[in-house]
């Protein structure tokens, strides 16, 4: 017999080589109608592999993210059957479950567009009906590498030569057979909706030097009424895509001859940024944060010290050559070895300390084409950058400090649904990472404590953390559920080694600080793309760039107009004129869409009264009221909104 314990801590002891489908059948027909896959011993496994020693279980269902990985992985699977049978000679590479469904990179004699997706739906659903088995079978590397050779299927060849024979695993689902370590469903049956939702392009293992392979992405479901709400929740996604909303307000715009994935920030975006920039800025006043600036180039040997260079410079920019021979400097990276080299400039004591310097900084990537994306995926990018240096007695608190910025940001911009993710190294690859496991085993405690004593929602995942730390990323949940990262936290032992940065202690020793590298937003760029999807345009009322548009009925009341927008500018309350010939239906829809929060009206009456009409966005008309009245308003409700969290 074996001792299984469930998450509650209870323990039942069951014949060796028990199915964790067994052991749902056990407790009861319902969940195990409902379980998807088991965690044995914190490994996500098949249900159906016997248990063959005393373990902890969990049996995930669809409400667990290990259950719909495990469903989206199998409706890949699915999918591929379908793909193998309408396009003879097709080619396989991966397949995996993501965040949001799923895909897999196929190269096709025949060419797949959009245009086909329903018919491969359709053949998927008529597979899943017959309700075919996932079944697992373990293969030498010799006959694996037999099998897809003798198939043709060279994507899987070389993924087979880097793997380990006693390592190998097949799965089939019908006439379907697939290199793969699963885990997966029981059977296809359990599929009962499927939406094929784009195809896009994707080289071989995410090289622009390998052929481009066709991506089909899609999603799936335990129930049709799920895939209904997830095609209505990606319609308003659509609605909110800060792409079209950037090019909507005039936020920002991008130019092939300036460059892919180089923004031009707009008058009004500009304004957007600086208004969170100086936002943040008095928040890190309060901390007892200095601003400095960094250029915006350095010389190489500051990134092969930092070890950037190693783990970054054959996905950066090349080096820029100067008219003196061997002299190479790289755009920068990352603002860290900078601020490294201002704490070097005099020599310090364990008495400044702490030292925390903020920079917006901007700093540059290259990445591929193909993975840009509006403001989300960029090569040039200002990050809300700051260096902490402390003594080690110090780091708690600081670190606890960081964090209370974080969520003063996010409760003060209504991002309420959050969990923090503790990013560690991957104890079985460490040499992607550089320091001491010692350095690391403690930097790691710290993050784990401070997230506990702020009471935050955590889970944890290995092999997250940056090569010179772990970190604690928050992890946002916008207005339509969808999941972002924003914000990170880091701890490093290892760049003070590597610039040999030291203070003097209370023993006239010299110590070695200890750096937290922080960036609530994350950067500028991806924060307003995510502040703009969240709000679908609607900015706070202290935060929009143009709070209100005065809206003259006809051009007799230009001059009143711009009476009331001057008014209103000498209160620091932004307004603009709108005096365009046009009706003042046409003009009220426009600007609407423009989710200006205010618009005023004037005409006649109101020019004789001195007053102005109201409309509140969202909200309609809300009535009549003087200059004094709306400017008294207006700077009550930005009051309330700015100080509500202080």
């Amino acid at each position: 017999m074996i001792k299984v314990t469930f998450p509650d801590g209870s323990i039942r002891e069951y014949a060796k080589g028990t199915t964790a489908m067994q052991i749902a059948e056990s407790i009861s027909p319902r969940l195990a109608s409902e379980v998807l896959a088991a965690s044995v011993n914190g490994k996500v496994q098949d249900l159906q592999l016997p248990i063959e020693q005393d373990c902890e279980l969990k049996l995930h269902k669809w409400d667990d993210e290990e259950g719909r990985r495990t469903f989206w992985h199998t409706s890949s699977h699915l999918m591929a059957e379908a793909l193998q049978t309408l396009y003879p000679g097709i080619k396989f590479g991966i397949g995996p479950s993501i965040e949001t469904g799923f895909y897999y990179d196929v190269d096709s004699p025949t060419p797949i567009t959009e245009a086909d997706l329903a018919k491969i739906e359709k053949l998927m659903m008529e597979l899943a009906r017959s309700k075919e088995p996932l079944v697992r079978r373990e293969v030498s590397k010799a006959e694996a590498l037999k099998t897809f050779t003798e198939k043709g299927d060279q994507y899987k060849v070389e993924l087979i030569s880097a793997l380990e024979d006693g390592t190998i695993t097949f799965y089939t689902n019908g006439c379907f057979t697939d290199l793969c370590r699963g885990p997966h469903l029981p059977n296809t049956g359990l599929i009962k909706a499927i939406k094929l939702t784009s195809v896009a392009g994707a080289y071989w293992r995410g090289d622009e030097h390998n052929k481009m392979l066709t991506r089909i992405y899609g999603v799936s479901f335990p129930k049709k009424s799920m895939l209904d709400e997830h095609l209505a929740m990606l319609e308003e996604a659509k609605k909110r895509d800060h792409r079209k909303l950037g090019k909507d307000l005039e936020l920002f715009a991008f130019s092939q001859r300036v460059g892919q994935g180089l923004p031009l920030w707009l008058p009004k975006g500009t304004a957007l940024r600086e208004r969170l920039e100086n936002f943040l800025r008095g928040v890190q006043k309060k901390y007892g944060y200095q601003q400095v600036i960094t250029p915006h180039i350095g010389m190489k040997d500051l990134y092969v010290t930092s070890g950037h260079y190693a783990k970054y410079g054959k996905d950066s920019f090349q080096p820029i050559h100067t008219p003196y021979e061997g002299e190479e400097f790289l755009l920068k990276p990352m603002n860290c070895p900078h601020h490294c080299e201002i704490y070097k400039t005099k020599p310090r004591s364990y008495k400044d300390l702490p030292l925390r310097f903020a920079e917006f900084g901007t700093v540059y990537r290259y990445e591929q084409s193909g993975e840009l994306h509006g403001l989300t995926r960029v090569r040039g990018f200002t990050q809300d950058d700051a260096h902490l240096f402390v003594r080690p007695d110090q780091l708690l608190d600081e670190f606890e400090k960081v964090i209370d910025i974080v969520l003063y940001i996010f409760k003060t911009l209504k991002f309420e649904n959050f969990t923090a993710q503790v990013s560690l190294r991957d104890p079985n690859n460490k040499q992607k990472y550089i320091g001491t496991d010692e350095n690391w085993e403690k930097a790691e405690s710290a993050i784990i404590e401070a997230a506990a004593n702020k009471g935050l929602p955590t889970i944890v995942e290995y092999g997250e953390a940056a090569f010179y730390g772990p970190k604690l990323d928050f992890m946002v949940k916008d207005a339509i559920g969808r999941k972002w990262q924003l914000g990170t936290i880091q701890v490093d032992y290892n760049l003070p080694e590597r610039f040999d940065l030291t203070y003097t202690g209370s023993d006239d020793k010299p110590h070695r600080p200890i750096m937290i590298h922080r960036a609530p937003f994350g950067s500028m760029e991806r924060f307003v793309a995510v502040l703009l999807e969240h709000t679908g345009g609607r900015f706070p009322l202290w935060l929009s760039p143009d709070q209100v548009v005065v809206l003259p009925i006809s051009e007799k009341f230009n001059d009143y107009a711009e009476k009331v927008s001057n008014y209103l500018n000498n209160y620091d309350i932004r307004a603009q004129i709108d005096n365009r010939n046009e009706k003042i239906g046409r003009k009220i829809r426009d600007n609407e869409l423009k989710r200006i929060p205010f618009l005023l009206i004037v005409g006649e009456k109101e020019e004789a009264e001195q007053k102005v009409s109201v409309r509140a966005q969202g909200q309609g008309d809300q009535g009549q009221m003087s200059l004094e009245e709306f400017r008294d308003m207006i700077t009550e409700l930005v009051k309330k909104e700015t100080e509500a969290n202080a």
